[in-house]
């Protein structure tokens, strides 16, 4: 997985870059970054208002959500923001100079740490139950043929217990997700002060796909996981396992909406009073009806991670407030 998705010749290293073969929030609509601009305004507001607010963007693509964002601040913030693009990729020509490139995130760093859909395609390795009841590594060829190998042990069997329980049934599988909690932490741990964010597909240990999600991408449709790079590999995401102290999980659509993203009809009357903003205002209301639908991209889950700051502040509290029951 880690060959194929970050090599030489790996998926994520394509010119076209991930939005050639799929879509995601960032790309759906502007209102994302708007919203994700506002956050971070809240973030400096809960810091302090610093000399330098940072926005980190885990797993940037081509810097897309980065140079969104930047746009969409207020001067007197956007004046003060460090932007960081982290991602193994090279640096997209024409990118705004004020973004600094890096393959991994800032260390001591004091703002927003923001990592939409990049934990789903940190590697793991998967487990299945074989005949017997034991859990065993998957192992996978070139051409995706999967064959079982050795069982499941040490640090992997332990996660697997707390966060993953497998029961005997011959053919249950699990996407042992310790990967993905240690590079959340170390992420987080880049922040000296601020607030951490990962937005992804993921479950709850109350709900955990019997089989698993590994899947594989290209060009916009689904596809078998093979890892020869020529496709997208990725797995929902234990996102619980990943939480630390203070932090909140809730839904997509909770988050936006808390954060400004309605997907409310625009009043009849404004047809009739400004016809070109009532089109605007429909248009705005259809992309952020797709940005918070359920069954869809708002069943993506947010957990929000502060650093330094307590769990009672106004950011947190206002958008856990919006959660749905």
């Amino acid at each position: 997985m880690e060959a194929a998705l970050y090599g030489p010749e790996g998926f994520y290293r394509s010119p076209e870059g991930p939005a050639g073969h799929f879509r995601t929030s960032v790309h759906a609509s502007p209102l994302y970054a708007a919203a994700v601009a506002r956050l971070l305004c809240r973030v400096d507001e809960a810091l302090g208002h610093p000399e330098e607010v940072a926005f980190v963007d885990m797993g940037a693509g081509r810097g897309e959500l980065t140079t969104a964002v930047l746009a969409a601040l207020p001067a007197d913030v956007a004046a003060r923001v460090r932007a960081y693009a982290v991602e193994r990729a090279g640096r997209p020509a024409g990118l705004d100079p004020r973004v600094m490139w890096l393959p991994a995130p800032p260390a001591g760093v004091t703002g927003l740490l923001f990592a939409n859909e990049w934990l789903d395609n940190v590697p793991l390795d998967v487990a299945e139950v074989d005949a017997d009841g034991t859990a065993r590594h998957v192992l996978v060829r070139d051409d995706g043929t999967e064959v079982l190998g050795g069982p499941v042990e040490g640090p992997d069997a332990a996660w697997l217990a707390r966060w993953w329980p497998l029961d005997a049934e011959p053919g249950v599988r699990a996407e042992i997700g310790r990967p993905r909690d240690e590079a959340w932490a170390a992420a987080v741990a880049s922040l000296e002060r601020g607030l951490a964010v990962a937005v992804d597909y993921a479950h709850d240990r109350e709900a955990r796909p019997p089989f698993g999600t590994l899947t594989g991408f290209r060009a916009g449709r689904e596809t078998a996981p093979v890892p020869d790079g020529s496709c997208d590999i990725t797995a929902h995401v234990a996102l619980d396992a990943c939480a630390g102290a203070g932090a909140a999980l809730l839904t997509q659509r909770a988050a936006l909406g808390a954060l400004g993203v309605s997907g409310g009809r625009p009043p009849l009357s404004l047809a009739s009073e400004d016809p070109a903003a009532y089109v605007r205002a429909l248009t705005r209301a259809g992309e952020a009806a797709e940005l918070t639908a359920p069954g869809g991209l708002g069943d993506f889950r947010w957990l929000l991670q502060p650093v330094g700051i307590p769990a009672s502040a106004a950011l947190l509290v206002d958008v856990a407030d919006h959660e749905e029951e």
